[in-house]
């Protein structure tokens, strides 16, 4: 399993990579107040009510450093990782802590009526049938059946997360070049290692303004320019830019899928 996040600044502008180092653990929104997806991680919030029906209330009323994180199964080793989606880091746990993961397909926002655990799941099928679906039709050119940055096995990881103990390696994007946060990760005996990194042409982004929007699409050409390099748009320049700039949380992170989907080869 996977679990993505971007390691620069957040919105609240904290280090991410570094909150986690620092409290050695990764944790949800519902402690966090952020998040790459939706923000409804409040009592009487989306995220409380469909994690109140795929749990049967188990966590209505527990402290919410106990509630589970959300990640993605990794099934075919894409070096980006299985949900790009939420970030182009991701730590990799341990194989064993997959005994105590649940699985839904698809993702909890499009409230699921199937779900399973590691010796009990037949999402897979189902994953691998909308998996042909898509390459199909990006090979016949007929449209997006589901938007690639959607295809993922949705996973929650109950118990929690210590960091360095429940993961294998933080993988990260070339790019971040935080070298006194990755040296902290050394020091906690967090291995590192980089993929092989996200760079999109501005132009591609701006050839797809039905991606994300026309104003999306402004943004990252905008992003890219004030960031030095007006024709290509890489993760820490977003991350650069979410730090220097008061902008909207939902435009940059409409950015990141805009760079996600077209930065790289898939």
């Amino acid at each position: 399993m996977a679990l993505h996040f971007h390691p620069g600044a957040d919105a609240s502008g904290a280090g991410v990579l570094a909150s986690i180092l620092d409290c050695g653990q990764y944790v949800s929104q519902f402690v966090t107040g952020t998040s790459n997806g939706g923000l409804t991680a409040v009592p009487g919030g989306d995220r409380w009510h469909w994690e109140q029906r795929i749990f049967g209330g188990a966590y209505d009323h527990v402290d919410v450093r106990q509630r589970p994180v959300y990640g993605a199964l990794d099934l075919d080793g894409d070096p980006y990782g299985p949900a790009p989606r939420f970030g182009s880091a991701y730590l990799r746990l341990r194989p064993e802590v997959l005994a105590r993961a649940t699985f839904a397909y698809p993702d909890s926002t499009f409230e699921p009526e199937l779900f399973g655990v590691a010796d009990r799941m037949s999402l897979i099928a189902d994953y691998r049938r909308d998996e042909r679906a898509i390459d199909q039709a990006a090979a016949q050119g007929c449209g997006i059946v589901r938007d690639r940055l959607d295809h993922y096995i949705e996973a929650h990881v109950h118990g929690g997360v210590r960091v360095p103990e429940d993961v294998e390696v933080l993988v990260i994007d070339p790019s971040f070049d935080d070298h006194a946060v990755l040296e902290t990760a050394d020091r906690c005996g967090l291995a590192v290692e980089p993929h092989p990194g996200y760079v999109a042409e501005v132009a591609e982004i701006a050839a797809h303004p039905d991606y994300r929007g026309q104003e999306v699409a402004d943004l990252a050409h905008r992003v890219a320019e004030v960031m030095g390099n007006s024709a290509q748009l890489r993760p820490i320049d977003i991350a650069r830019a979410r730090r220097a700039w008061d902008l909207d949380g939902q435009q940059i992170k409409k950015v990141w899928h805009c760079l996600a989907r077209f930065g790289r080869t898939w």
